[in-house]
């Protein structure tokens, strides 16, 4: 049986389950199953896929930074600090409708796993208020946390790209500069210019904006703060948000904004979202254990169809599958390596492709932290979102055409 007829097979009981109301994590690791029992049917392969999920670093950093990034949350929120954070930034950019898609486009700037968990509470607290479905909530923390993914010189799979590819991130960046800015354009016309958004009526008064003045640049510590453990020493997500959250907590205590360890350390714990989360990471090693990736590869070699096209289509299928940048960057960068060295039209358009794919599956760890948190609809935000990223993929497609050097 061919793969792709296997995959629509799983991706069409993935899609029967999340309709009935299975949680998003047993609805996937369904269809991994599904695809392992066709492929397979192996017992080693199942023990293989969770030996590599238990023994792989990302796995973990994922989680504590997940744990952290919500106890970094709870911290601000409770200490006024976000709220005061979202005043200020009204009093320098009046429009909500700007502060909604520049927040979370700011915070992802900084590429933390599971990062979408520090943006929602922003974005919720901006739109409080304000007639605001929970979808339009989930898709503006969604999409413009990551219109920066491909031209962020420290995104991930930036820096495998560039490596892999034999190209330098200041070029990589330079070429990819206007997608990032035609996905900002696409996710303002699509999500926040129908917002019916009512503008604050009055500038608060001194003493309140001076302690909002203060709220701003607390709320701006942590988040630069992480930026410097990670890129001055090294240090993986988890580890960087520990050291912030452990930092932050006697600063709060010694300006009298005491919020309890137990409020912190135990309210963090979100059971249903980490399960969910460790589902998929089992679901992507299970994909390949179970030879599905490896087969999907092979098919490109056999192919017939014109390089740019099956390099764009693999992509956006391996960037469904793992709902991760490494996944299909580390897939298909080897292949451009090989056959177009240095080619920055072939790693934009396997890029572009990737990152497509990835914002329209339930497997991106974003996306399903945004449904979460905002308990949005999944049919409802997901359509929307796969009409917007159809329109960016389009613009892509006949731009890199009438473009592409020759």
């Amino acid at each position: 049986m061919s793969i792709y007829i296997i995959l629509l097979v799983a991706i069409a009981l993935m899609v029967v389950l999340i309709r009935k109301k299975v949680p998003i994590g047993p609805a996937i690791l369904s269809g991994g199953l599904l695809i392992w029992i066709i492929l397979d049917r192996r017992p080693e392969s199942l023990w293989a896929a969770f030996k590599s999920m238990v023994s792989m670093p990302r796995s973990y950093d994922l989680l504590f930074a997940l744990y952290f990034v919500v106890c970094l949350e709870i911290e601000m929120r409770k200490s006024g600090i976000l709220n005061g954070l979202v005043q200020y930034l009204h009093h320098l950019i009046p429009s909500k409708k700007v502060t909604l898609a520049v927040m979370p486009a700011f915070l992802g700037m900084l590429p933390s796993i599971g990062g979408a968990r520090f943006s929602a509470p922003i974005v919720q607290t901006i739109a409080e208020g304000q007639p605001v479905s929970n979808e339009s909530k989930a898709l503006i923390n969604f999409w413009f946390r990551h219109i920066m993914e491909f031209a962020n010189p420290i995104v991930p799979g930036i820096l495998l790209t560039c490596a892999i590819a034999n190209v330098s991130v200041s070029a990589l960046i330079v070429h990819m500069l206007w997608v990032s800015a035609l996905m900002f354009a696409i996710g303002w016309f699509f999500f926040i210019s129908p917002l019916k958004i009512v503008e604050p009526a009055q500038e608060p008064s001194e003493d309140k904006l001076a302690k909002y003045r203060i709220d701003f640049f607390l709320a701006l510590l942590p988040i630069f703060g992480v930026f410097a453990l990670s890129m001055a020493f090294g240090l993986a997500a988890s580890v960087s948000l520990l050291i912030i959250v452990g930092l932050l907590y006697p600063i709060l205590r010694f300006m009298g904004r005491d919020v309890s360890l137990k409020d912190i350390f135990l309210g963090a714990v979100e059971k249903k979202l980490l399960r969910d989360v460790v589902m998929i990471l089992y679901f992507i090693q299970l994909l390949d254990t179970s030879g599905a990736l490896g087969q999907i590869v092979q098919s490109f070699h056999a192919s017939v169809l014109p390089l740019p096209l099956i390099l764009a289509f693999i992509s956006f299928l391996i960037g469904m599958l793992t709902g991760m940048s490494q996944g299909h960057v580390a897939m298909m960068m080897p292949i451009v390596a090989a056959v177009a060295n240095g080619s920055l039209d072939l790693i934009g358009l396997v890029l572009v492709f990737g990152v497509g794919g990835q914002m329209v599956t339930p497997t991106h760890v974003c996306l399903m932290i945004s449904l979460d948190y905002f308990k949005a609809d999944f049919f409802k935000t997901l359509t929307r979102c796969i009409y917007a990223e159809a329109v960016l993929l389009t613009i892509f497609s006949i731009v890199s055409y009438l473009t592409w050097a020759r």
